[in-house]
């Protein structure tokens, strides 16, 4: 397959996870086309690529039409779409499941060779959680249309513009406790760098498709542990509160309210009480991270490099020396 000579689709791809997967695509000479509802809003991936190489059109997984015409003449499709919460008509089930169909259906009809559909580690359709559900149910549809897909659930992933430590990082400098729900409950980490090269190798069919991946970083730590990491690298001595789930969902009523992301939903509070962890039959039938070819980066690596903007003198605190 010559990389210049292939078309790659990816929808979502102007995020933190997706600006990631474009770069690594464009360095290897692939021509992207980064279907987005707002290509507008997405000129900062073009200098990413050659000139030319980097394409923002309009798409939105909610509309079939829209999703056939983006995939029109790509031999590579790659859906990184999802949301974490519901707001208006972006619903669970119309965006991360049907959306994941709409993309799945398309992709098989345009002829696309290979698929990778990014879902989330935790995913499953008996979830107390209707995101989660939403991602297991998005899995099947996906390999109903394209049975040869290749899925990846990652862990929380972290990284510069990451939606976890930096929120936490926000957290701490403005409210002088920190109320703290499922701090027993194990993540596994993993750098958005090493998202994106397993997704550009899964996109070039170095692993077997058909099959959802299981993605975690190299240290598993529970919830409580992550948040003093945080603390711990912002020099800030926020006391923790533990709070049970039924208070933590009482706290998200109001949130509900707020016309920009909410701060914490009941669907999160139910997320936080269960493991994010790569599970044994995972590890045992050798689908992780390592059938990439991904070594993985530890956390101490990375979090530095951003979180000393949460330090109460930034970069002229007295610990970043």
């Amino acid at each position: 397959m010559d990389p210049s000579k292939t078309l790659v689709t990816i929808f979502g791809g102007s995020g933190f996870v997706g600006t990631q997967v474009v770069q690594a695509l464009a360095r290897r000479g692939y021509r992207v086309r980064v279907a987005v509802r707002r290509p507008d809003l997405a000129g900062h991936l073009r200098p990413l690529g050659a000139v030319g190489q980097v394409m923002p059109v309009q798409a939105n997984v909610r509309n079939a039409a829209s999703v056939e015409r983006a995939v029109r003449g790509a031999g590579i499709v790659i859906n990184l779409v999802a949301i974490g919460y519901e707001a208006g008509r972006q619903r669970f089930r119309a965006v991360n499941t049907m959306g994941a169909r709409h993309i799945a259906q398309a992709a098989k009809a345009a002829g696309a060779h290979a698929l990778v559909h990014m879902s989330a580690l935790g995913a499953d359709a008996q979830s107390a959680s209707g995101y989660a559900r939403s991602k297991a149910l998005g899995e099947a549809e996906v390999l109903a249309a394209f049975p040869e897909a290749v899925i990846v659930r990652p862990s929380i992933i972290f990284g510069q513009g990451d939606g976890f430590f930096n929120r936490y990082g926000s957290l701490a400098r403005l409210f002088p406790v920190l109320p703290l729900l499922g701090g027993k409950t194990r993540f596994q980490p993993i750098y958005v760098g090493d998202v994106a090269e397993a997704i550009v190798a899964a996109a070039e069919g170095r692993v077997k498709g058909g099959r959802a991946y299981e993605l975690g970083g190299p240290e598993v730590a529970t919830h409580r542990d992550l948040v003093q990491r945080v603390l711990d690298k912002t020099g800030r001595g926020n006391p923790l509160l533990p709070l049970p789930a039924a208070i933590g969902k009482l706290m998200a009523l109001p949130f509900a309210f707020l016309p920009w992301a909410p701060l914490l939903t009941a669907d999160q509070v139910d997320l936080l009480q269960v493991d994010n962890v790569v599970s044994e039959a995972a590890r045992q039938d050798g689908r992780t991270l390592s059938a990439f070819g991904v070594a993985p980066t530890a956390m101490d690596a990375v979090l530095d490099g951003y979180l000393w903007r949460f330090m109460k003198h930034g970069q002229f605190d007295r610990q970043t020396a």
